[in-house]
């Protein structure tokens, strides 16, 4: 797996002010000059890895198998927590054993699972404050190239991992659905816990019926394919790009109405 061209991705919470994000391009295209790197976002809250998580898990599938996925959102740059190389459905990944690669895992074949001890493949010496630098932007040149994850450190088990704390969605009383808003995009769009497997899997117990979303006080009959299906500035569900339920507000921002993350939704069929 890999090529001389091979494709690394770069998820961050550094944001574009400072020099961060382009000193890790530099150290990557100074290792494997033929790289492409694609800036997946930089713009994640500091430190929140569930976002990172929800990101990592919504986009790496449309890269090319054997990419190079790179997270960085680490609060704990600098302690003993272990950088790890998960290798699944053909993609690899580099991320801080906090909980980063959790979605990936439960919804993917992990092929194998690699601490990243082997410092001749970093940039010595390594800061306490910017592994992203000097561990993760060298490992994933060296991977890019083609390199075997086995060469990185001992084989590790998923459960040796650290725990992602994302919300799954729970049975409600009647035999729905009880949710929560997970993110919210630039759109002001909510994007929730339920996915279309859990959704396709409450339809069939139930033989069928009108899905019905309530959140903060409003409930919205039946699933739309489109945001314009309803009035300008009427609520709407929708199975969103990210096969998650999204609620949103035609032409205006969901969460200035309804609110933001955490906020419970519950789905029923009627």
């Amino acid at each position: 797996m890999g090529r001389k061209n091979g494709v690394i991705t770069l998820i961050t919470d550094f944001g574009l002010k400072d020099e961060y994000v382009g000193v890790m391009k530099g150290v990557i295209l100074s290792i494997n000059r033929q790289a492409s790197v694609v800036d997946v976002t930089h713009q994640i809250s500091r430190h929140d890895v569930d976002h990172a998580a929800l990101v990592l898990e919504s986009s790496f599938s449309y890269f090319p198998r054997g990419s190079v996925h790179v997270v960085v959102v680490d609060p704990g740059v600098g302690t003993d927590r272990r950088v790890v190389c998960l290798e699944s459905e053909g993609h690899r990944f580099l991320a801080p054993d906090n909980g980063v690669l959790g979605l990936v895992l439960r919804a993917g074949r992990m092929t194998c699972l690699h601490a990243v001890t082997a410092d001749e493949y970093f940039r010595l010496p390594v800061s306490d404050t910017f592994h992203g630098r000097d561990i993760f932007a060298p490992v994933a040149a060296h991977l890019s190239l083609g390199m075997e994850i086995g060469r990185l450190g001992k084989a590790l088990m998923p459960e040796e991992l650290a725990a992602l704390e994302f919300p799954r969605p729970r049975p409600a009383e009647d035999g729905g659905l009880m949710g929560q808003v997970v993110s919210v995009d630039h759109f002001g769009n909510l994007i929730t816990n339920i996915d279309d497997r859990v959704l396709a899997a409450m339809q069939d117990r139930r033989r069928g019926g009108t899905v019905c979303v309530q959140v903060a006080g409003t409930s919205i009959e039946g699933l739309s394919s489109a945001y314009d299906e309803v009035p300008v500035g009427s609520p709407v569900a929708v199975m969103g790009s990210k096969n998650r339920l999204e609620i949103s507000i035609n032409q205006s921002d969901a969460s200035a109405r309804f609110g933001g993350r955490g906020t419970s939704v519950l789905v029923r069929l009627t």
